[in-house]
């Protein structure tokens, strides 16, 4: 609308009739801030820092086999104290380990079965109920993803694992 006379009348105005806009172009000043896709990281850097993590890599099999002594002795207390506040606590700290290190370690499957772990133990006021049965198929699983050398979760053997383990959670939530 616009107004039309000298007694300040409107009229509403066609909007063909209307003068086209211009566009402006913003600068993308947050790209400038924050830098390239890299966010600001040097490219050298980056790459200095894999392959340092490349040449740990001999070190891998070691430090996996050195988490599930740690899974076993989380486990081995459980049998012989009991399963209580301070057991299972300990065993959640070892499954979330295990869930942040399998896939550096080259385990992606080890990963994915240790996050159902700590799924069900997550929470401390509901941990004391996750059937024992449930805690063993998980540290099992583990143990035997490691043992026959199954990597990933798209591995026969894996999905079928992670896909029972995944329902038996979904079972126990419910």
């Amino acid at each position: 609308m616009r107004p039309r006379g000298r007694r300040g009348e409107f009229e509403e105005a066609a909007l063909s009739q209307q003068t086209q806009g211009q566009m402006i172009p913003v600068s993308n000043t947050l790209k400038l801030k924050i830098g390239s896709r890299f966010g600001g990281i040097d490219p050298a850097a980056l790459a200095k820092a894999e392959a340092a993590l490349k040449g740990l890599a001999d070190n891998f099999g070691q430090w996996m086999q050195d988490e599930l002594s740690k899974l076993d002795a989380a486990r081995a207390r459980i049998t012989t104290e009991g399963y209580t506040a301070e057991t299972a606590e300990n065993l959640y700290f070892r499954a979330h380990d295990l869930k942040g290190l399998g896939a550096t370690y080259g385990y992606p499957v080890v990963t994915q079965i240790a996050a159902s772990l700590c799924r069900l133990i997550d929470e401390p006021a509901t941990r004391m109920k996750a059937p024992l049965f449930l805690l063993d198929a998980h540290i099992d699983g583990i143990k035997a993803a490691v043992r026959g050398n199954i990597r990933e979760t798209d591995h026969a053997v894996a999905k079928s694992l992670l896909q029972e383990l995944d329902r038996r959670v979904k079972d126990y939530e419910k």
